[in-house]
């Protein structure tokens, strides 16, 4: 289940960054909540292999700069899952939040949260682009396995006769 929820933030971030790049809408916040989600990315990554960060939790990236992001931490998402045993995923880790506090937490449950939170970003950006007047890029989780779109508001309006 975590290598399917990691498969579907890659194509994710992929879908929201070739949107944003399309109909961003007017509101630049829509990139800082991408560039969070992906920052946050960096910086979990960082503290499960035990490296220092490149990239801040909140930093401030272009398109270009929160696609190449995207890619790197697909790339090592994908490498520390590939393997992943239930000794790995249970291994609990100690680090310092960006806040200054120090937590020691499962691998299991930061790949969990990781999901969770990309999500809620992802939806964050997808109300920000809407009231901007762009197109959110829909991502949900189910349209990703199909792999057809899932129904807007306009399907279903259309499908009741508005």
């Amino acid at each position: 289940m975590l290598r399917a929820l990691f498969a579907h933030a890659a194509w994710a971030n992929a879908a929201v960054i070739s949107g944003l790049r399309s109909t961003a809408g007017t509101d630049p916040h829509a990139v800082e909540q991408l560039a969070h989600l992906l920052g946050a990315e960096h910086v979990w990554l960082s503290r499960v292999q035990g490296v220092p960060t490149r990239v801040a939790v909140w930093p401030n990236l272009t398109i270009d700069a929160c696609h190449e992001l995207a890619i790197a931490n697909a790339a090592a998402f994908d490498a520390l899952l590939a393997p992943a045993e239930a000794d790995t995923l249970e291994r609990e880790i100690t680090y310092t939040n960006s806040a200054g506090l120090t937590f020691s937490n499962r691998v299991l449950d930061i790949l969990l949260h990781v999901a969770l939170h990309g999500a809620y970003h992802r939806g964050m950006t997808s109300i920000l682009t809407r009231r901007s007047g762009g197109t959110p890029t829909p991502t949900d989780f189910i349209a990703f396995v199909r792999g057809v779109p899932t129904a807007t508001r306009a399907d279903a309006d259309r499908s009741r006769g508005k």
